[in-house]
């Protein structure tokens, strides 16, 4: 029989989670209040708003960056791609680490290392310490984003969990649609070093909150098999093709580089399908793709996040170099787009409860559509016509906020019950591995319509930047629409009240 761990106050218990991994007790205060489980979900709450407060500030901060560096386009980009693909790798290694042994010193640890990214991102001297850290950063933000939900999900009673995760879920919202402004103000005020040096403070506060308020995971399965294999292969797969994507203009589809890094995306991806469909215990369970719903659905929501964080990355290049915006002025504006989601995001959710997916998805798409129109038609650099491209930026928000709810619950409701933690690892990994393909597609088709041979942005005629920002615009709205289609054609069924997914925003 072991001996109950020491409370959290003590230097026993820093002393057992640190050569032992005991989880400390709650505080023994805040544990026997009713409200609890509330505290729980607050302390989770935390972390949402600081990861979706630095993953939407970021990509404000890109045309900032590519002055301060004099970086190409292919580069800067690297800044965000570089930060989701290490959580698309690292959220279902620790999601299964944590089944294994424990959640609450994986969540607080993962404040501890995205705190010590953050402050290391703010002094990088160079672009690629930078790319490093942010991908250091992005190991402590899925060590907290694949614990979160499983925490709301224990702490509440099968009555309340709805509320919960909706709790959660508007927080991230809150974070996304604040991130630019925030972004923009700070880099207007006090420089780009603190858009990183932000996160500390309140990263800090998660790490001391959790640690006192977090409930202690129970019994975690120990003694069940890690998938190795497939964690050291997952990185190097979806970095491989996503490397090709994204510096194709730089080094020519004829560059020994960009061959080698095809090579290991194909060799490593191979690899890792064998891999999971022989271990007894995947890391990501790839025999539910053989689903048609579930393999339909997972690649609408590639194809919608790809739209999506393509606009993100788009338009503050176009704000501050064709309008000439300030980086709080452009951060304002896009900060429409995330609100409207997040506005909207229920009402899609509600109407999947009424009439299922296809309805709410294809509207959706539609809606975005029609954003998409608005922008690619005023986008032009007439200041008097800048109003509309904000107007474009929320009917985006709005498509965007019918679809994602209705099409991740249509994607959950077709996993069997005992499948439901891999499903959503396979949807958070397409969801980030869509994020990641629209910024490197937007930021190499943005390169390529420039012409020359810088690669960037600045010093560009106005009437060529508009030109290039529309070709990206097409570019989204063949995305959109094929997110569409395949919602029209999703198969009917695993779907009704109840099966609603959390929707991590």
């Amino acid at each position: 029989m072991t001996n109950p761990p020491p409370g959290p106050f003590s230097l026993g218990a820093l002393r057992a989670a640190a050569l032992e991994g005991r989880e400390p007790a709650p505080l023994e205060a805040v544990a026997r209040l009713k409200s609890y489980r509330w505290f729980v979900v607050g302390t989770v709450c935390i972390g949402a708003v600081m990861g979706q407060v630095d993953a939407s500030m970021t990509q404000v901060l890109l045309p900032r960056l590519e002055v301060e560096f004099g970086a190409r386009l292919s580069s800067v980009s690297w800044v965000a791609v570089a930060y989701l693909l290490a959580l698309a790798s690292f959220m279902p290694i620790f999601g299964r680490l944590a089944d294994m042994f424990g959640r609450k010193l994986l969540y607080t640890a993962g404040f501890l290392l995205f705190i010590a990214g953050s402050a290391l991102c703010g002094y990088a001297t160079s672009l690629p310490w930078l790319i490093f850290f942010r991908v250091l950063q992005a190991i402590g933000g899925a060590l907290i984003t694949s614990n979160s939900v499983a925490i709301v999900v224990k702490i509440m009673g099968p009555e309340e969990r709805g509320r919960g995760l909706g709790l959660q879920s508007a927080a991230q919202a809150v974070g996304l649609g604040a991130g630019p402004a925030i972004g923009g103000f700070i880099l207007d005020t006090l420089g780009w070093q603190w858009a990183f040096w932000i996160n500390v403070p309140l990263g800090i506060a998660g790490a001391i909150i959790g640690w006192f308020v977090l409930p202690q995971t129970g019994n975690p399965s120990r003694h069940e098999r890690f998938d190795w294999r497939g964690a050291i292969l997952i990185a190097p797969a979806l970095t491989g093709f996503v490397a090709v994507l994204n510096e194709v203009h730089a080094l020519g589809p004829t560059s020994p580089i960009l061959i080698a890094c095809l090579l290991v995306g194909i060799v490593c991806a191979t690899l890792f399908v064998r891999t999971e469909h022989r271990t007894s215990a995947p890391l990501l369970d790839l025999k539910l793709l053989a689903k048609p719903a579930f393999l339909l659905g997972n690649t609408a929501n590639f194809l919608s996040y790809a739209t999506l964080f393509g606009v993100f990355f788009l338009v503050p290049f176009a704000l501050v170099r064709i309008y000439q915006d300030t980086a709080l002025a452009a951060g304002l504006r896009l900060s429409i787009l995330p609100v409207m989601l997040g506005l909207v995001a229920p009402v899609g959710g509600m109407l999947y409860d009424r009439v299922g997916p296809r309805l709410p998805t294809c509207f959706g798409m539609l809606v975005c559509l029609a954003g998409l129109a608005i922008l690619y038609r005023f986008l032009d650099g007439n200041p008097a016509n800048l109003w509309l491209v904000t107007l474009s930026l929320a009917v985006i928000g709005v498509g965007q906020g019918l679809f994602i709810s209705p099409n991740s619950s249509a994607i959950m409701s077709t996993a069997p019950a005992d499948e439901t933690g891999q499903a959503g690892s396979v949807l958070n990994v397409m969801r980030m591995l869509g994020m990641s393909t629209g910024i490197a597609g937007a930021s190499t088709l943005l390169a390529l319509s420039l012409g020359g041979d810088s690669g960037s942005t600045l010093d560009i005629p106005v009437a060529t930047l508009v030109t290039a920002s529309r070709d990206v615009i097409v570019l989204l709205v063949c995305l959109a629409g094929l997110a569409g289609l395949i919602s029209l054609i999703r198969p009917r069924g695993g779907q009704g009240p109840g099966s609603r997914a959390p929707v991590d925003l």
